[in-house]
């Protein structure tokens, strides 16, 4: 049987990957309930989940590796945060070190830290993007083994792991239809963003796959906030023919969702199913609880961690990109209560 992973024991919890992550390595000042905490030790317990916490690792040697996780950001979002979490844990099983720095997207810090991992015994890089986009990395990192995580380059010089954003937009839908649901809005994110592109076309491949028609009345333009979610839900129900469902590309335009629904006196799931994407921990909370999809950044980071080191063990293979698939968690905002199936890895 497979190792079991964070992800499971969320799942198992009813829970995200950071509040796993936030009880189970004991992080102080995390504001948490005592009986979230207590369902999560439990599911880890039943699972057999072992989390690596840094204490867990050998004394560092002089002929220890390293792995410079290289961040564009750490602090706006948890993404990041998660993706070196799981690149650190599956490192630490093979006794492997990863370090953690930060650029900003600063070209020229990107350059200072990898000349200073040189002087270490660095394994290889893993540099990860808040924002799933293409990147042009300077010359420095050619020299070292590097995987990216959350981003890709044109030339496909680098294996990448990336969320499976489109498939993700497609399940999202395909639960609203199974639920009964035939006119659906769509909230997108910001324009430009790859991951609100993939979303809107995972949206229209399972309206297509329905024989559902697609109204362009029935997309809103949006910005990942709440305000938008709010703006873009009142003109969907301002419409002749309003939608019975909503999805929306981030939790957080939920949240505004979720408001402009209970303004216009509409009853959720009962008069307007809505799911959400990402999996916040405020997912969770809402009332009803919001249906969603998991990011899944702390298995991409694994990923990542584990396609450095089998390359730089000797396991030659060209560089790939691959789609880490999103688990869809089925909550009572779309009429149910259960834990939808989990994805599988797939190379693209």
């Amino acid at each position: 049987m497979a190792r079991p992973t964070m992800m499971d024991v969320a799942a198992a919890a009813g829970v995200s990957q950071a509040t796993v992550s936030l009880v189970l390595s004991g992080t102080k000042g995390a504001r948490l309930a005592e009986a979230t905490r207590r369902r999560v030790v439990e599911a880890a317990n039943a699972l057999g989940y072992r989390f690596v916490r840094r204490g867990n690792r050998p004394a560092a040697t002089e002929a220890q590796s390293t792995i410079l996780f290289i961040a564009d950001e750490i602090s706006a979002d948890p993404w990041m945060a998660l993706a070196f979490e799981g690149a650190r844990d599956m490192a630490l099983e093979q006794g492997i070190n990863v370090t953690l720095g930060v650029s900003h997207g600063d070209p020229d810090v990107e350059v200072g830290l990898i000349a200073g991992a040189t002087r270490q015994r660095v394994l290889g890089l893993i540099y990860g993007t808040i924002l799933s986009r293409q990147v042009a990395l300077p010359e420095a990192f050619a020299g070292l083994p590097t995987v990216l995580v959350n981003c890709h380059d044109e030339a496909r010089a680098y294996s990448a792991v990336l969320p499976g954003d489109l498939v993700g937009g497609r399940v999202a839908t395909e639960h609203l239809i199974a639920m009964g649901r035939r006119r659906i809005g769509y909230i997108n994110g910001q324009h430009g963003v790859e991951a609100a592109r993939d979303r809107l076309k995972g949206y229209r491949q399972a309206l297509a796959s329905a024989d559902l028609t697609f109204d362009p009345q029935l997309v809103k333009p949006g910005n990942w906030e709440p305000s938008a979610g709010y703006e873009m839900t009142r003109e969907l129900m301002a419409l002749p023919a309003p939608p019975d469902a909503i999805f929306c590309a981030n939790d957080m335009m939920a949240v505004g969702c979720y408001e402009a629904l209970k303004e216009l006196g509409l009853g959720i799931p009962g008069d307007v199913a809505v799911i959400g994407f990402d999996d916040r921990d405020i997912a969770q909370y809402m009332h009803p609880p919001l249906s969603t999809l998991v990011l899944p950044h702390y298995e991409m980071g694994r990923t990542a961690a584990e396609l450095l080191i089998d390359a730089t063990g000797g396991l030659a293979t060209a560089p790939a990109r691959i789609k880490v698939e999103c688990e869809l968690v089925v909550r009572a905002s779309t009429g149910a209560d259960a834990t939808g199936h989990k994805r599988r890895l797939a190379a693209e």
